[in-house]
């Protein structure tokens, strides 16, 4: 339905606000209290409201948006104790939710709009909105303001839509005019919206921006700059069990059950992220839902013909975008799948993100998607990274400088510099991977002969001067609305985040092990490596470089203490395997987990059973539930490794452990 000309708060709804304050969170949704923007500061309001807390993983094994809806905000837990019960803000009879920062972070989840969507809600308020979220908010037709615009609604203001989307750019202004993008594909089907065409004049670029304008439709001038509104080919793409029943019932209510898709050989289905759900005690009621989810996505790859990537016996191939990175990205391209993740593919020197369920819909039927070109910021590396530190150190360096003060946010980051020949592909993986805990866009390496040659090992017979000529790299000039930040590699620290949040980065002291006085001395039950951000090959070989040594030096895992290692591919588990890896693991006492996704959502073990365990993870998010109740610390893999064999959180150093006595 279009949304009217004007939008006015209607007077039998109410406004929700999402205080940090849980006591008046609480009297609001039981109706005992109804609150104005006099009454709050920005301040008072949740702050990185995370998709994880709107639509918690087991909420989302129900596919139909009615269905997910009645378990709103089910994430958000005070004290072990939900703050919205079932159907609670339904209930509500909400029209308004409001939040401070970076509404939505986190996973790439369209769940969370639709949860507030289908409870009644029309407009979401914030201070800013984490991009993934913003666009999902965009599709699915719901408005979004910020606090001053709700002031002058709850003074009784009528105002008129072009208010909410100014600043948008021309084709999202459509989409949201037409009241979300099933109504706007279908208007441009039949011919009712005329698509503006920028004609952005010569100018130098960035690499994403190179990547747009070669994929940009239409009669483009072949230059784009931030803000152009665009209609860009699709190179392909890929959904996961999570998330393709969605993609299936959103084609087959808006184009019939006959539908069918644009190229079906460039896209892909993932059965990674539910694979180990069974393992987890308090997944086990939801074990009938998740087999749905399976026969759908089953039922989806046999009415399209996409590449099956579905688990065999039981295993995985591995993690979707690990096995992206090694069999479909390529320098150059343009792909967009359902996960946040995603980004990871950048380290190809392509162009990738995560997106919903309905706009993934749209591009695998049509081919194409819109896109605003967005700003980017350049992170120029120098030097070598110190023994012990590894790129995940970086990253959580730049979560804290430059992601925390919303430096990145929508923005892609590069990653330029002699400092980049220095980290293997591998690395460069992490770099991409963790651009959403960043709240950016994407993320992009430039390409060098280490790009080429890892990417034709893993596809024999590639073309590697079609890999070099499509491959891109930033203009002399380009310029670069986050700027240009020189970070020395050698400058760094092994670092650690605090539960709750990848951005709460602590640095170690590398020469003891011992931290600041912010983090103290941390004991652990759990220490776990794995997932699409550390399940790598050069991740495994880190932790098998600890692992090793403390064998070596007559050590085990201690009790009291389970540490976990999962492989994010079979092609990383069969390295391991023949190169003798796995024997020393198993002499250490660590429990070695097949391919796939897992303690990361929740989904496998090495998830938290209880609030009081500690966990030390590599993985790339940590919000609160995500991985179970307990407290979750993020960590580099030899800073896991080393870990698991103190007992507390410490740094790797070459010989920690000592001989063997």
């Amino acid at each position: 339905m279009k949304p009217d000309s004007t939008v006015r708060l209607r007077p039998d709804k109410r406004v929700l606000f999402l205080t940090k304050d849980p006591e008046l969170l609480r009297r609001q949704l039981a109706g005992e209290l109804d609150l104005t923007m006099d009454d709050l500061a920005v301040e008072d309001l949740l702050d990185d409201v995370n998709t994880d807390a709107m639509t918690p993983a087991w909420v989302c094994f129900s596919y139909r948006p009615e269905d997910i809806a009645r378990d709103a905000y089910a994430g958000l837990i005070v004290d072990g104790v939900r703050l919205f019960e079932h159907d609670a803000l339904a209930r509500g009879n909400f029209e308004v939710i409001v939040s401070g920062l970076r509404k939505g972070v986190g996973s790439s989840r369209e769940t969370a709009v639709q949860a507030e969507k289908w409870c009644g809600i029309r407009l979401a308020v914030a201070a800013s909105f984490a991009p993934i979220h913003a666009a999902n908010n965009i599709n699915q037709g719901v408005l979004m303001a910020d606090h001053a615009v709700l002031a002058r609604l709850q003074a009784g203001e009528a105002i008129a839509l072009e208010e909410f989307t100014r600043g948008y750019d021309p084709i999202t202004r459509l989409i949201v005019e037409q009241g979300g993008l099933f109504p706007f594909a279908k208007a441009v089907a039949r011919g009712a919206v005329e698509l503006p065409e920028p004609a952005t004049g010569r100018r130098p670029m960035t690499m994403a921006e190179k990547i747009l304008a070669r994929h940009q439709l239409g009669a483009g001038s072949g230059y784009v700059k931030p803000g152009d509104a665009l209609v860009v080919r699709v190179d392909g793409g890929y959904s996961h069990e999570f998330t393709t029943a969605q993609v299936h019932h959103f084609l087959t209510e808006e184009y019939g059950p006959d539908y069918a898709i644009s190229d079906a050989a460039n896209f892909a289905v993932f059965e990674d992220h539910l694979i180990y759900a069974d393992d987890v005690p308090k997944m086990r009621g939801f074990l009938d839902k998740i087999e749905i989810l399976r026969r759908m996505q089953r039922e989806f790859q046999r009415h399209t013909g996409v590449r099956d990537f579905s688990a065999r016996d039981g295993v995985s191939p591995g993690i979707c975008h690990e096995v992206a990175r090694e069999k479909l990205v390529s320098p150059g391209q343009f792909v967009l799948a359902t996960d946040s993740h995603t980004c990871m593919g950048g380290c190809n020197n392509a162009l990738t993100w995560g997106v919903g369920a309905t706009e993934y819909a749209s591009l695998i039927y049509s081919g194409f998607t819109t896109v605003e070109v967005p700003e980017s910021i350049r992170f120029e590396l120098t030097g070598r990274l110190p023994e012990g530190v590894t790129a995940k150190d970086l990253m959580l360096h730049i979560l804290l400088a430059y992601a925390r003060p919303q430096k990145t946010l929508k923005r892609v980051m590069e990653f330029t510099g002699p400092g980049v020949a220095t980290l293997s592909p591998d690395e460069r993986a992490t770099l991409t991977n963790m651009a959403t805990e960043c709240s950016a866009r994407g993320a992009i390496v430039e390409a060098d002969e280490a790009t080429f040659a890892w990417i034709e090992r893993r596809r024999p017979g590639a073309d590697l001067d079609a890999m070099r000529r499509a491959a891109v790299r930033a203009d002399d000039g380009a310029e670069y609305g986050g700027g240009v930040h020189r970070i020395d590699l050698a400058t760094l620290r092994p670092m650690v985040a605090h539960p709750g949040d990848p951005d709460r980065g602590v640095p170690s002291d590398p020469t003891n092990g011992a931290y600041v006085d912010e983090l103290g001395d941390v004991a652990i039950d759990i220490a776990y490596g794995g997932s699409c951000t550390a399940g790598k090959i050069d991740d495994l070989e880190f932790y098998h470089r600890v692992v090793s040594e403390a064998v070596d030096a007559g050590r085990r895992v201690p009790p009291g203490v389970r540490f976990f290692i999962q492989f994010g591919s079979r092609e990383v588990e069969e390295h391991c395997r023949e190169r003798g890896l796995l024997a020393t693991f198993e002499r250490a006492g660590v429990r070695l987990i097949q391919p796939g996704c897992g303690a990361c959502i929740g989904c496998g073990p090495g998830v938290s059973e209880s609030p009081d365990e500690v966990t030390v993870s590599a993985i790339n998010r940590n919000y609160k539930g995500r991985s179970g109740p307990g407290r979750l610390y993020l960590a580099s893999p030899l800073t896991v490794a080393a870990s698991a064999f103190e007992g507390r959180i410490t740094t790797y150093r070459p010989g920690m452990f000592g001989a063997a006595g």
